[in-house]
């Protein structure tokens, strides 16, 4: 079987009989791909231990036969995040994250974005300088962006009036129309539907800054709830279903 080489993150790991492992992997030149790993629970010496979820890994794949699932012969680690697995928050942050780009991606297509993306906020939260909750930010946005759904922030989604000349310091959002809306289109509703104008112009920011310096962005208490109970909703609805993890993600926070 042909081989080939590439740098991955481990985003999904399921137990397979007694021994194996099949994996999903983000990879930088190939997308996401699915594997199995034989005897991978029996012997940690072939592996070294080094098949953990989240890692960032040098992996050796051999193509499988037809629909075959492919097969990783060697995986070595690039990066260690030792902090995330010791901490339930950063576990639960992290899980959301991976669980999302594994339902959202194609099997196969090069997603390079993603990747860079995803690898940034998972070293970023092990490092523990920048809050999960930032981070869950910056990635929503980033991901919704390089995904091509990218929700509309900079005018009212009906009428079209930019949102910094709206008449109120707040905007509705209307998931079905994929953005925010204008109190003239939309009368205000519950309070958990509406994002302040300062919210607004944040989460704009943390999707088109230079993506280090807008880990460093500081939100008040007020942005940061109102950005993440924007996002987990708007996310969920547009793929169509609760990634499990989110619920647990909830729980914990």
């Amino acid at each position: 079987m042909p081989t080939y080489s590439t740098s991955a993150i481990l985003i999904r790991r399921v137990d397979y009989g007694d021994y194996d492992l099949i994996l999903n992997f983000l990879t930088r030149d190939r997308g996401k791909i699915s594997a199995i790993a034989k005897s991978a629970k029996r012997s940690r010496k072939r592996f070294g231990g080094v098949l953990e979820l989240f890692n960032s890994l040098d992996i050796v794949v051999s193509r499988g036969r037809g629909k075959g699932l492919s097969v990783v012969n060697e995986a070595s680690l690039i990066k260690p995040l030792f902090n995330i697995g010791t901490d339930i928050k950063k576990t639960a942050y992290a899980s959301y994250w991976a669980e999302l780009t594994n339902l959202w991606l194609e099997e196969g297509r090069a997603q390079t974005g993603i990747y860079d993306l995803l690898d940034h906020v998972l070293a970023e939260l092990d490092a523990g300088a920048v809050s999960g909750e930032v981070l869950s930010i910056l990635f929503q946005m980033r991901f919704l962006n390089l995904s091509g759904l990218c929700p509309n922030l900079s005018h009212c989604s009906t009428c079209s009036i930019e949102t910094d000349a709206a008449p109120r310091h707040r905007m509705n959002f209307d998931l079905s129309k994929g953005g925010v809306v204008c109190e003239r289109c939309a009368p205000y509703g519950k309070e958990e539907h509406c994002l302040s104008r300062g919210t607004i112009k944040q989460l704009q920011w943390i999707d088109n800054g230079d993506i280090r310096k807008a880990t460093r962005i500081r939100f008040s208490a007020q942005a940061l709830k109102e950005g993440l109970r924007f996002l987990e909703s708007f996310v969920p609805y547009h793929l169509g279903k609760e990634p499990r993890s989110l619920k647990f993600l909830r729980q914990i926070r």
